[in-house]
């Protein structure tokens, strides 16, 4: 199984360290998370809590994406970088392809393209983009960057994008891996249908092996049952062993330790979050590999 840190809301000035700190630890991956604006009220409710109410707070750190993740790629060798999520309905397909197939080419491939729908419909509203159009509009967004990242000249006629033969330069060359967020019927059939892994938004353990389960259907149904699938899954439950190895054996490829936010508070030093994941490492990580051998 492999293993990542959560950097949601953390510190932005403690990215870099702990992306590196990850590293030495044998995290494969860190990933961050993504607002484009959060306005003072939000009126959507928040589909992952029972009562509606986010966990997110206007002055929750929400750096650029791409940037932090160019920096903490260039500040470490093998550790793995995702979004969860990048609302990738609100952008522009062009703008979104150029920045992460640069992401792919610098960090020598160990970028994945994490999305998700969005819940958020206030960010929609202000960004002038129908919310309730968001997912056709994603999938067609998905089909113009799988032909940009490819390279060349491309011409593309969607249900929503339309353009005449054009390149963006450099291009990684092939499909920028992408994972699929959402819990929802539609989140899990893009996920098996278009990506190549799907990321959880928080899920008790016994409602995981259905999901994973729905997976497999979806991706045989889609004539993909035999390619290769992430699925990476943070819990709402204390993490221990035994839990993640009845999950390991129902499918489960990657778990996620804790944000920072959730166990040690809205702030934190540098050096509890180091702390906090030494123990991750020490109590989950290392038995797990050992059971592994």
């Amino acid at each position: 199984m492999k293993f990542w840190q959560a950097l949601v809301w953390t510190e932005p000035e403690q990215l870099v360290p702990l992306a590196q700190f990850a590293e030495e630890l044998g995290f494969h991956g860190v990933f961050n998370a993504d607002h484009a604006v959060f306005p003072e009220e939000v009126k959507a409710p928040y589909p992952y809590a029972a009562d509606g109410k986010p966990p997110m707070t206007p002055d929750a750190p929400y750096p650029d994406c791409w940037v932090s993740i160019a920096f903490m790629a260039a500040a470490t060798q093998k550790l793995h970088f995702t979004t969860s999520i990048y609302v990738l309905p609100l952008r522009n397909p062009f703008e979104v392809a150029k920045a992460t197939g640069s992401l792919d080419i610098f960090s020598g491939g160990r970028f994945a393209l994490g999305i998700g729908a969005g819940w958020m419909e206030d960010e929609f509203e202000i960004y002038d983009v129908p919310f309730k159009a968001r997912g056709k509009r994603m999938d067609d967004m998905i089909d113009v960057m799988h032909k940009l990242w490819q390279g060349g000249m491309v011409e593309h006629d969607g249900p929503v994008f339309q353009f005449p033969r054009l390149c963006i330069n450099p291009a990684p060359g092939h499909k920028v891996p992408i994972i699929v967020g959402g819990n929802n019927e539609a989140a899990l059939r893009r996920a098996a249908f278009r990506g190549d892994g799907w990321i959880g938004a928080g899920n008790h353990p016994d409602e995981v092996p259905a999901i994973l389960e729905r997976l497999r259907e979806l991706r045989r149904e889609a004539g993909r049952g035999d390619e290769p699938f992430e699925t990476i899954v943070g819990l709402t439950t204390p993490p221990d062993v035994p839990t993640l190895q009845r999950l390991e054996e129902a499918g489960m490829t990657s778990a996620v330790n804790l944000p920072f936010a959730f166990a040690l508070g809205k702030r934190s030093s540098l050096d509890e979050k180091k702390r906090f994941m030494e123990d991750y490492e020490k109590r989950i990580m290392r038995p797990m590999a050992a059971q592994g051998q």
